[in-house]
């Protein structure tokens, strides 16, 4: 099991999956999100879905904003839809991927 530089819970099972930032090869930099899985998408691949609040300056006001980022999802964390997941960045794994899961959280 390696280190990733991230102040994470290191998953149980153990993968062989060369894209596993704890199994694998896969560095981790940049940005540390944190959203709700909505959709398992084919292969290895979620979509995340986080939420954050915008504001208006003119109004004083803040509104509340939803994006989605396309994550790889290692075969030693297990996901369920709904539930709360860490995501890191990385090198692009794909075109529309430069994420990977690293922690679960609870639901």
């Amino acid at each position: 099991m390696r280190n990733i530089g991230l102040d994470v819970k290191p998953p149980r099972k153990t993968c062989e999956d060369l894209r596993c930032p704890f199994h694998g090869k896969l560095s981790i930099r940049g940005r540390l999100l944190k959203g709700t899985v909505k959709r398992l998408g084919q292969g290895q691949t979620v979509v995340v879905e986080r939420e954050y609040l915008h504001f208006f300056p003119k109004i004083a006001r803040y509104e509340k904003r939803r994006r989605s980022v396309h994550a790889h999802l290692p075969p030693c964390i297990p996901l369920k839809l709904g539930e709360l997941v860490a995501v890191a960045e990385c090198r692009p794994l794909a075109k529309t991927v430069p994420f990977v899961v690293v922690e679960k959280g609870e639901s």
